[in-house]
């Protein structure tokens, strides 16, 4: 653990604007800088670094931080990577890490084990690539949709040969216990005794490389050149690859969004590559899941847009009912989120390569934004022109609505429903935020209520006779040397406070978590679902990290007020935790059974509307025919 104190001196003596300079076109503006923010894309600068407060802000995205958060954020360094690069900067030394060797070992191992995967993969994406020089029917297929071979080596793509066990020629040893941990060879269950023979799991296929935001391959899309199925078959979740985190393309597709201002997400790989092949580079694609709230967090960290682009058919409109609800917890006045239809007969693909990209680009313009797509979709099936209809979509609409987070936008989305519910703002402000509705202009005065009757009180002081103390007396009972406590005692901890509390001492319990119980924990109200969602993004970029660089770093985006109640009290009493996770285990099976799963977002709803919210949700989702999602899609 590098000891706070050190971390202070560190801060004092480099240069923000020195630091953030380097990554950073800066220009000096009064007292501080101004720059493009290199966190979202922007044409005006609101990025600013201040040199009295050593701090950097941008009024467009909201980041902040110090310098350490600063390379931490725009480099993907660890917190540790952070504190060594800015000392050597300025000729100090780091002290030597407090963990115990035991700790030092497990998680240089465990970083040792990810980058040999990476490295495995990196060297599967090389063969592919080769290969595809050497598979001419791939060839056809690639330029039959319109690629160049520039196109095909920006994106790294490739083929896998149909033989069974092609890898064997790419690789030293095929027996590689690595090949089967990154998802490149599959290794059949077989009986006692039996023989398993290992194969490929992509065969015949041509192959999209995803990258994560470092650039370092993670896994593969393989899409079939004929008929076949499945027609995509991605990698399986290997301990560098979370099909609900990534996105393809995004790697690629970075500098094109800053430029263009948004984020426009398809539904294939090959409408991604197609529309960069047009000039429209700023494309990403899901991983063969449904748009999770992990993927829409992850675009608004380098655009303050995102566009969603699906077909004209039924498939495409359920799969918006989808994105919609992944969306609502992120859209805020700040982050714009709109939805791209296009005709049935088309996808992104077929539309550029047959009307070109300026006819794609002006319907990107067109685009319906998420306040009128969350209408619509509340609407369905309603006869607005019935008091009936109008009750039935104000019903629909609440369950999306309260997936909003506090903010203007929610407000201003409650007034737009009230009007076209034809129903007072005031009265669906009450009902639906619990806030007194205001009293009608008109209303007359309230009679006064007639005045109370003195009480009766005693004429003199009340005196017992003898000894009152009696029986009662607490010290005849043994207790005179335990007074009763003074003073108000501390609130015990929840289950919600220990979970949250434990996660992030031992960082890396989060991975032993199911996916409905990290939902559970995302969606946690107030400041605990705040700590949760800053955990996520540092495991996201930093992996499993020491308590004593994830304190710093809450400390540092302002979280240390909120950290020192939850833990606290465990520091002042120097208690150690024999068994970590079975405590974590129970505090998340106390949540589970304590209440029903919360909605992300929003505020001001008791638990029994939060219920009532989620069985609406549910009916709507039935009457889209869209299926309740399943632990692999969040």
């Amino acid at each position: 653990m590098i000891p706070q104190g050190f971390i202070q001196d560190l801060l004092s003596r480099v240069d923000i604007v020195d630091v953030v300079g380097r990554h950073v076109d800066l220009k000096k503006a009064g007292i501080n800088h101004k720059g493009l923010c290199p966190f979202h894309g922007e044409k005006s600068p609101s990025f600013i670094v201040s040199p009295s407060r050593q701090t950097y802000h941008c009024f467009g995205c909201g980041v902040h931080g110090n310098a350490i958060g600063f390379l931490m954020e725009h480099t993907a360094a660890s917190f540790v990577e952070a504190v060594e690069d800015l000392a050597q900067q300025v000729g100090m030394v780091v002290p030597q890490d407090e963990r115990s060797p035991e700790q030092r070992e497990r998680a240089k191992a465990e970083r040792a084990r990810q980058q040999s995967l990476t490295d495995v993969l990196a060297r599967a994406t090389e063969f592919y690539k080769a290969q595809l020089r050497k598979a001419p029917r791939a060839v056809a297929y690639l330029k039959g949709r319109g690629l160049t071979g520039q196109i095909a080596a920006r994106f790294g793509l490739g083929y896998a040969p149909e033989g069974w066990r092609s890898l064997a020629s790419g690789f030293p040893s095929y027996d590689d216990p690595q090949l089967v941990e990154s998802g490149l060879v599959i290794t059949p269950d077989v009986g006692p005794g039996e023989d398993a023979k290992r194969y490929d799991r992509f065969r015949d296929r041509v192959m999209f490389p995803i990258r994560n935001v470092q650039g370092e391959v993670i896994g593969f899309g393989g899409r079939v050149l004929d008929k076949g199925e499945p027609k995509y078959l991605n990698s399986p979740e290997t301990p560098v690859f979370h099909k609900g985190r990534e996105l393809y393309g995004l790697y690629e597709g970075r500098q094109a969004m800053r430029q263009r201002g948004y984020a426009l997400v398809v539904e294939g790989y090959m409408d991604v590559v197609a529309l960069a092949q047009y000039g429209i580079a700023n494309a990403v694609a899901t991983l063969g899941t449904a748009c999770t709230a992990d993927h829409v967090h992850k675009l608004f960290r380098h655009t303050d847009m995102v566009v969603f682009s699906f077909d004209g058919d039924a498939a495409g409109r359920r799969a918006a009912v989808r994105a919609l609800e992944a969306a609502l917890p992120h859209a805020t006045e700040t982050h714009t989120v709109k939805f791209l239809f296009l005709p049935p007969e088309h996808d992104p693909d077929s539309y550029v390569r047959e009307l070109g990209a300026e006819a794609f680009e002006r319907c990107v313009e067109t685009a319906v934004p998420l306040s009128r797509q969350l209408s619509q979709v509340a609407s369905d099936g309603c006869d607005l022109g019935t008091p009936e209809g109008r009750a039935r979509m104000l019903n629909q609409a609440r369950p999306l609505w309260s997936l909003l987070p506090e903010g203007l936008l929610r407000r201003q989305l409650l007034g737009e429903l009230a009007r076209q519910g034809q129903m007072p703002e005031t009265e669906l402000q009450a009902l639906w935020l619990g806030e007194a509705a205001a009293a009608p202009p008109a209303a007359a005065a309230a009679p006064a209520a007639p005045a109370e009757k003195p009480r009766w009180q005693p004429k003199a002081e009340w005196k017992g006779k003898g000894d009152w103390k009696g029986k009662g007396d607490w010290k005849r009972k043994g207790r005179d040397e335990e007074a009763p406590p003074a003073g108000p005692r501390a609130a015990p901890s929840t289950p919600m406070d220990n979970a949250v509390r434990l996660l992030l001492q031992h960082s890396e319990l989060w991975e032993t978590l199911a996916d409905e119980d990290r939902t559970l924990l995302h969606d946690l109200a107030g400041m605990h679902g705040a700590l949760i969602q800053w955990l996520e993004r540092q495991l996201t970029h930093h992996g499993p990290t020491a308590w004593a660089a994830i304190q710093a770093g809450l400390v540092a985006d302002g979280f240390g007020e909120a950290v020192g109640r939850l833990t606290g009290h465990i520091q002042a009493l120097g208690i150690e935790e024999s068994d970590p996770a079975g405590d974590l285990a129970r505090a998340v099976t106390e949540l589970r059974s304590r209440a029903s799963t919360p909605l992300p977002g929003g505020g001001g709803a008791t638990d029994e509307e939060r219920r009532r919210a989620l069985e609406a949700l549910a009916r709507m989702r039935e009457r889209h025919g869209i299926a309740p999602p399943k632990p692999s899609d969040l």
